[in-house]
């Protein structure tokens, strides 16, 4: 394969700069452009897992670059197993970009998103799932989000997959001795055996793809809709909780068209807040258009807070909202709890609804303690509770686990109807086919290139 090399740090002002290469040229390019400081360093035999200290020149003109530090790693003892070396420079765009021209200039190819992951999977270091992993962890916005991550990227999910695969595999030795040797009866003591490893395939596969639900909250986040109607509060709360003017607030009625999407993290509870139009009737086309998509978010939301004016009577628009939500799990937020023409009639309903109520003044902040720890209360300790290190929290993982069950469903149907062997072995091979995309055994190249695609530069 070709060297490549890219920036591997983010971009901007940054008191570190990574550049990484790697591939068989490695360490000939590096010697075209690093210069160590102590003359006696040979780079052919710099030892792997070792820093070296000196600068990069451009070759041409021997002019320094910059001062930096070199990272060593031998084959097959590194992230891809190829050579490789990671060019510690003083952060900034400039310099950066510098010396990945330089390390272009003399040799090496400029690396596609993902690519030294790409190359850590198809060198065999680790597997598919793992390698998916890394971008999850990179992108992980909470404590348990990244854990999880991690938790598959040390193979935790691989080994699980490859244990049922194994137990597959048992199965299919005993069905091709079946085959191979029809004099012997053994198509009973095949078939229970079978049966009984099948089921409890079934359970562990059915475990995992029930485990997605929680892995959906950590890895996309809990979505909870801000309803209300016009002028309760909601886009003031959803300032609030965003600590910055996202959202315009003003004394007219009807601000608010669309829907605003933010993602924050409570407690380490991972929210999409969606805040949404005042829900009412209305002759305006396109306010009628938002709170028909605010009505139509209730049905998918995970969590609603309900934002009332607790200064105002309940009318018939507030009754349609607590009607909305009745079977939904819920916050009732009442708002402007700070004015004193506070209405008692409307605090002493609510309190009465099988529902949380939590009294709040956005202009005071009261209240936004305690909706931080009840929407804490409601997830983080019972909702998103990690399976022992194992969670699901890749729809395609998903997919290929319920498309395997119904594999694991047809063979032991097959079973149960007395069908030939032969058609349960078909099952069977369906079944390690669709685990194997997880993994990665037998996936499509389409499948690789797509997901590497997702990674970012130098990763």
């Amino acid at each position: 394969m070709d060297t490549i090399a890219a920036i591997a740090t983010t971009t901007g002002a940054g008191g570190i700069g990574i550049v990484r290469m790697s591939g068989d040229n490695c360490f000939e390019i590096l010697k075209k452009i690093f210069i160590p400081k102590n003359k006696n360093v040979d780079i052919d035999k710099v030892k792997g897992y070792t820093i070296k200290y000196g600068y990069i020149i451009n070759p041409e003109t021997q002019e320094k670059i910059d001062e930096v530090l070199i990272s060593f790693f031998r084959a097959p003892r590194s992230y891809t197993t190829e050579n490789m070396c990671e060019i510690n420079s003083h952060g900034g765009t400039v310099v950066e970009r510098k010396i990945l021209e330089q390390c272009l200039l003399n040799g090496a190819s400029l690396a596609k998103p993902g690519e030294f992951t790409k190359r850590a999977f198809l060198n065999g270091r680790i597997d598919l799932s793992q390698a998916e992993s890394v971008i999850d962890l990179i992108n992980s916005k909470t404590d348990k989000e990244a854990s999880a991550s991690f938790e598959q990227l040390q193979g935790r999910l691989s080994k699980e997959i490859e244990d049922i695969r194994n137990e597959l595999l048992d199965i299919m030795a005993d069905i091709e001795a079946q085959i191979d040797y029809p004099e012997y009866d053994i198509e009973e003591t095949t078939n229970e055996k079978a049966t009984k490893i099948l089921n409890n395939i079934k359970n562990k596969l059915m475990a995992l793809e029930n485990s997605f639900e929680n892995g959906k909250l950590l890895k996309e986040g809990v979505k909870t809709v801000i309803i209300g109607k016009p002028n309760a509060g909601k886009s003031s709360l959803l300032n609030t909780l965003l600590d910055e003017d996202r959202a315009i607030v003003s004394d007219l009625e009807g601000t608010t068209r669309d829907t605003i999407e933010e993602f924050i993290n409570v407690e380490g509870v991972p929210l999409k807040i969606i805040d949404t139009a005042g829900i009412r009737d209305t002759d305006n086309s396109v306010e009628k258009i938002g709170v028909e998509k605010a009505i139509n978010l209730i049905d998918d939301a995970d969590l609603i807070i309900a934002v009332f004016d607790s200064s105002k009577k309940l009318d018939k628009e507030d009754f349609r909202i607590l009607h909305l939500i009745k079977d939904k799990k819920s916050i009732i937020l009442l708002n402007k709890c700070d004015l004193s023409e506070n209405n008692a009639e409307t605090t002493s309903y609510m309190s009465n609804l099988n529902k949380i109520v939590i009294k709040a003044s956005m202009k005071t902040k009261m209240g936004i303690d305690k909706l931080y720890k009840t929407i804490s209360n409601m997830f983080n300790n019972d909702e998103i509770e990690l399976n022992n290190g194992i969670i699901i929290t890749n729809i395609r993982h998903k997919n290929q686990i319920h498309k395997a069950i119904t594999s694991i469903n047809g063979a032991l149907e097959s079973i149960n109807n007395n069908v030939t062997v032969d058609i349960l072995a078909i099952y069977i091979k369906e079944t390690l086919e669709n685990l194997g995309e997880i993994t990665g055994n037998n996936v499509s190249e389409d499948i690789i290139n797509k997901i590497f695609s997702k990674f970012c530069l130098g990763k």
